[in-house]
């Protein structure tokens, strides 16, 4: 295969490379030619170059984990996530601060060249609106410290979901800015609803009309496959001025969504 994206013989990681998107990334990585090492709380059937059983919930999981991958690192892909589903406290520890501390620890690990992507979620469309509010866990410093925020604001927290998915999409915003002097770069997806193991509890705490109006106006739900293909093009070598963006891969929700070609009142009635 072509290496146009520039991945062949490079370090990556891949965290969530069990299932969905994390594993298609990881598969599609492999056929590219990439040193593929997997993180994840589950066992991956793939043929990595190396694996490790982390927890995001635990800080010291990710260190140990990160630390035994260790040399030169030139891709990471943040895959791992948590539905709403769980209990909230996991959900942001997963989604947010779990992946801030993996993400630190595997900075060092980076040179110029190196490059981040995370995936959030048009659940976390909603960032723009309470910018102030998702700077008090971003302004923390350390697991423990972001942990304790969460504590003390439950009701910001809420059910975790949403509130960890805004957060993601501020922090690779801010860290953009600041990574790119170094030669990072960072940048997000924001996936539409995806046909991933996980999507059954989505559907088991979510409204049918509201999953079906995020998948307008392409009128499905998309793939772990096309979902992969976004993250590994903005950690690829053709993406290299790309940074600091939070992208929507939804098959035009939210340039629908912004031009009033679709219709969000369902969504809008329930977080209401």
């Amino acid at each position: 295969m072509s290496d146009t994206l520039g991945y062949k013989g490079k370090r990556v990681i891949v965290s969530g490379c069990f299932s969905g998107m994390g594993e298609a990334t990881a598969r599609l990585l492999l056929e590219l030619g990439a040193e593929v090492h997997g993180l994840d709380f589950k066992d991956s059937a793939l043929p990595l170059a190396s694996f490790n059983k982390v927890d995001l919930r635990d800080p010291a999981s990710i260190e140990a984990g990160v630390a035994a991958i260790g040399g030169k690192v030139e891709a990471l892909f943040n895959c791992a996530g948590l539905p709403q589903t769980a209990p909230p406290m996991d959900v942001m520890k997963v989604n947010f601060i779990g992946t801030r501390h993996l993400t630190e620890q595997v900075l060092p690990l980076m040179g110029a060249g190196g490059a981040i992507a995370n995936i959030s979620s048009i659940g976390g469309m909603g960032w723009s609106r309470r910018v102030p509010t998702i700077m008090g866990i971003i302004a923390t410093r350390g697991y423990q410290a972001a942990s304790d925020w969460c504590e003390a604001n439950t009701e910001t927290v809420a059910e975790g979901y949403a509130f960890s998915k805004e957060a993601v999409n501020v922090w690779t915003m801010l860290s953009g800015a600041h990574l790119i002097k170094q030669g990072i770069r960072i940048n997000a997806t924001m996936p539409s609803p995806t046909q991933t193991p996980m999507m059954a509890a989505f559907e088991a705490a979510t409204p049918a009309e509201v999953l079906q109006a995020a998948t307008q106006p392409s009128g499905r739900r998309s793939t772990p496959a096309e979902q992969a293909s976004a993250l590994v093009l903005l950690n690829s070598a053709l993406a290299g001025f790309v940074n600091g963006v939070v992208l929507p891969v939804d098959g035009g929700f939210m340039g629908g969504v912004a031009t009033g070609q679709v219709d969000i009142s369902a969504m809008m009635r329930r977080a209401g």
